[in-house]
């Protein structure tokens, strides 16, 4: 199980539907909490504390009532001792256990997808906690993995800015999309795709990339956090993963199973196996540090909420303004602001010359467009041009001079 360590303007408007965000609306798969790895119970999390609030399922003593959405034959248990829970043929709720799980606020659904079944679940969260709702479908088309073979296994899930949700298998081969209704349509997508830029790191590799969890932003990215540590976005059209980093700060043995943001926009990390609390980080910069007093009694190998990365910057975008950034050490412009045409203007004030980089990337790292200009002592002006298909919403603008110095540090609106 280790290998578990495993916009268009349309979009926009649709992420920005959901501007509150609430901590205290996260869920997680944990074991028993006796120091176990059964990843099959489902709690409730206040996750500015990072402390676990309520049992919503435990897989030994809840009632519950499974239903499949296809034959429509419902399975009602009063609990799970008399049938082995741990067979991937289980009706089970969390049988073979759970790795990947998301959690859609305007249906109020837990969807999620036990290990080696090829079913996708869901909880409907509305219904008794003394008789919870569960629902399954089988997922078209799906090659279940062997014992000895996780890598068709979905390990990453989450719902995205538009709504749907989105799953990930171990090895970056299968990237589906699903809808959330009442009988939910889920399409195989095809494999993820290195970018160029990647170099040796890759999201096919299973000693660096598999296992981990996922959590989107309010622009349309996809983030998968592998259980090593290591963080990709993703764009949803091209499927196309960016290598961003490597989360530093963590403990030695801490596996990054789970991840979800909370109300300030950090992403909160969890261990399937180490007990040693949560972690928070800034997507910026993946330095985590460890939040103090948060849970050490159940381990999680999957998060779910639905908060979006970047979230206040997209509200800072409906409303027509841009989120302050760090102040610019020289009188520079950018115009126009917003970008209306695909192209800006940058105007220089140096007293030193050479060649100097225009850099515009996204809010998640991802570089967009590199421009180079050869500037003179004094006032001079560099257009640059964008790729008329980027995504509408807020980018970065980094200039450096000839010594590398940053002279400007400003965001732009893409519209």
């Amino acid at each position: 199980m280790n290998n578990k360590f495993l916009l268009t303007t349309a979009l926009i408007a649709i992420s920005l539907l959901g501007t509150a965000q609430n901590n205290k609306s996260t869920f997680a798969i944990t074991g028993d909490g006796n120091n176990d790895f059964i990843w099959m119970n489902i709690r409730q999390l206040d996750l500015s504390k990072g402390q676990v609030t309520k049992t919503l399922f435990d897989r030994n003593a809840t009632k519950y009532t499974v239903t499949d959405v296809n034959t429509k034959v419902s399975t009602v248990k009063n609990s799970a001792t008399d049938f082995n829970m741990f067979n991937r043929n289980s009706v089970h709720p969390t049988g073979s256990f759970v790795a990947a799980a998301a959690y859609d606020k305007r249906s109020n659904k837990l969807f999620y997808t036990p290990m080696r079944t090829g079913e996708l679940r869901w909880l409907d969260m509305s219904s008794s906690e003394s008789n919870p709702q569960f629902f399954t479908m089988q997922i078209p088309n799906y090659k279940i993995s062997e014992m000895n073979d996780d890598a068709t296994d979905i390990t990453r899930m989450v719902i995205g800015a538009d709504g749907n949700g989105y799953a990930i298998s171990n090895d970056g081969n299968h990237f589906f999309s699903f809808t959330t209704g009442k009988k939910p349509v889920m399409t195989d997508l095809g494999n993820i795709i290195d970018a160029e830029a990647n170099g040796g790191n890759s999201i096919h590799n299973k000693c660096s990339s598999w296992g981990g969890d996922m959590i989107a932003d309010a622009f349309g990215k996809l983030y998968v956090i592998s259980a090593n540590h290591n963080v990709y976005v993703i764009d949803v059209k091209t499927r196309i993963a960016t290598y961003k980093g490597m989360i530093q700060g963590l403990p030695a043995g801490y596996t990054t199973n789970a991840a979800a943001v909370n109300d300030d926009g950090e992403v909160v990390l969890g261990s399937a196996n180490l007990f040693s609390g949560y972690y928070k980080m800034s997507i910026t910069d993946l330095k985590a540090t460890k939040i103090e007093g948060s849970d050490e009694k159940y381990n999680a190998s999957d998060f779910a909420n639905a908060n979006l990365l970047l979230q206040k910057e997209a509200n800072s975008l409906s409303n027509g303004s841009v989120v302050p950034f760090a102040a610019t050490p020289v009188d520079a412009k950018i115009f126009p602001n917003p970008v209306t045409n695909s192209s800006f203007n940058v105007l220089l004030e140096s007293a030193n010359d050479g060649r100097f980089t225009i850099q515009v990337s996204d809010l998640s790292g991802r570089v967009v467009s590199v421009k180079y200009i050869n500037v003179v002592k004094g006032n001079q002006k560099a257009r640059v041009d964008l790729n008329s298909r980027l995504t509408k919403g807020i980018y970065v603008v980094k200039v450096t001079d000839a010594n590398k110095a940053v002279i400007i540090n400003e965001k732009i609106v893409l519209q």
